[in-house]
């Protein structure tokens, strides 16, 4: 086949300088991601409240208002457990180390390499104060920074107040556009063109993106009360304290891939060393969530999210890795859907169909 080359490097070239300027702006395109996302999540709702006759401006200050308060409330009521969780946390690896000593009958092999390690070091120390210096070298001791808490006090705080403006970005984004009701959708159609074929596919490509994100939506509600359920009842099982308290918390940190199973894994495992006092049942409450994560995350979800969206579960599992490594933990959220737009367009546009092709089952 002939391969036309100039245009295989410009296509090239433009996905890479669309790559870099995706990760250089990310700080801009993340907040109008989550937006659209979230107003095709509420429009709905908003759209119900419109015909029960309320203004769509107040109908999304409502359910905008009812959905921030609902997070702040549950951040609230979470705050005290997991400032208990951390304050146990130098107990925890007290009684870890100590149960590890005892399995090992004595020093652990780590602490004997430590106690060698710092034989050497003094060794080499003595060894090179006693050495007569040489002429014309003077010595130079490097003394490190002493620890400010306050350094990081600030960092944390400039982090939080960062996240904090992105958030009412995101909330004020979503408000206007769910308050404008179709302008969006009637400008694309107005910039598509006046013929009927480009309007028609346009219309269809919105369709397609809605309904596919929607269908998104809704697995993950799905696979979010599967984790729950299904770890409430394991720790239950196991005798875990509060099983149903470590049920709701896995299901909603399920909606963060990755992250929220590894929080809810470590934690666990944490809570359960420090009520039952062993290591065994440490692990197995840890394994416990780890292979209900594992199965619901990296199986089922990926083969769900193909069925829905009609995509193949090798593009699904590429696109998180690859949002992920682009946006970070937000990638791994906005990944999915972004790619369900990409497909949607391509599969209607004849240039881009191999592109809809390779992304499809």
């Amino acid at each position: 086949m002939p391969v036309d080359v100039r245009n295989l490097s410009l296509a090239l070239l433009a996905l890479f300088a669309t790559v870099a300027l995706l990760h250089w702006a990310s700080a801009v395109f993340i907040p109008i991601m989550l937006s659209l996302l979230l107003t095709t999540a509420l429009r709905p709702a908003v759209d119900i409240l419109h015909r029960w006759h309320i203004p769509r401006w107040l109908g999304a200050g409502a359910l905008l208002i009812a959905m921030v308060s609902g997070l702040a409330s549950a951040a609230w009521s979470l705050s005290d457990g997991a400032a208990q969780l951390v304050d146990s946390l130098p107990v925890a690896a007290t009684k870890v180390r100590d149960n590890l000593k005892a399995r090992a009958g004595g020093s652990s092999p780590l602490d004997t390499m430590q106690k060698a390690a710092t034989q050497l070091e003094q060794a080499a120390n003595e060894s090179s104060a006693t050495a007569a210096p040489r002429r014309g070298v003077q010595r130079v001791i490097v003394e490190r920074q002493p620890f400010n808490i306050r350094d990081y006090l600030w960092s944390g705080t400039v982090g939080l107040m960062s996240a904090l403006g992105q958030l009412m970005v995101v909330v004020f984004l979503t408000f206007f556009a769910l308050a404008s009701g179709n302008l969006l959708r009637d400008k694309l159609l107005r910039i598509a063109g006046t013929s009927l074929e480009r309007r028609k596919v346009t219309t269809h490509v919105l369709d397609d993106i809605t309904r596919q994100i929607q269908h998104y939506l809704l697995l993950q509600v799905f696979t979010s009360v599967l984790v729950g359920v299904a770890t409430g009842l394991a720790y239950w099982a196991l005798g875990l304290q509060n099983a149903a308290v470590w049920g709701v918390a896995a299901g909603v940190l399920n909606l963060a891939p990755y992250i929220g199973s590894a929080l809810v894994t470590g934690a666990s495992a944490l809570v359960a060393f420090l009520q039952f006092g062993t290591l065994d049942m440490a692990l197995a409450v840890g394994g416990a969530s780890l292979v209900i994560h594992t199965i619901v995350g990296n199986l089922l979800t990926p083969w769900l999210t193909s069925r829905a969206s009609s995509m193949s579960p090798v593009a699904v599992f590429v696109s998180v890795l690859a949002w992920g490594w682009l946006w970070g933990l937000w990638g791994l959220l906005l990944g999915i859907p972004v790619m369900m737009a990409v497909k949607a367009v391509c599969d209607r546009v004849e240039d881009l169909k191999p592109v809809g092709e390779l992304l499809g089952q």
